[in-house]
């Protein structure tokens, strides 16, 4: 319940645009499987039983969203950078979404392997 409050906190003053694309996304997921999110300060944190994507930026008609692999999976359409994090070995691949159709089959690819990842053991 503490979550749902922090995450209509997060999405106060959104734009409802950028909210239904939110709410898409989130959809998308639930098809998947299981699927935890949370707010932070800054973003939304998406988790089975680790975080494995994250919603960084809401605009008046987009959202950001970064699926953080070991590997940078630079033959694509749809990721706009990818980005080494810094003192780890892990690749931000960042996806913008304007439109419900830009979550796509590529997308959806990217998007299952990033669940699946949320989903290893970690002991």
């Amino acid at each position: 319940m503490d979550n749902n409050i922090s995450l209509l906190a997060f999405l106060q003053g959104k734009s409802s645009s950028s909210i239904e694309l939110f709410n898409h996304f989130v959809s998308c997921y639930q098809q998947l499987g299981e699927v935890k999110f949370h707010a932070t300060k800054t973003m939304i944190a998406f988790s089975s039983r680790i975080n494995f994507a994250y919603v960084i930026q809401f605009s008046k008609n987009f959202i950001d969203v970064v699926f953080p692999f070991k590997q940078p999976y630079e033959d694509n359409m749809c990721f706009r950078k990818i980005k080494l994090v810094p003192g780890s070995d892990d690749y931000n691949h960042h996806l913008r979404i304007y439109y419900k159709e830009d979550i796509n089959d590529e997308v959806l690819m990217y998007m299952s392997m990033a669940y699946k990842n949320g989903n290893v053991k970690l002991c």
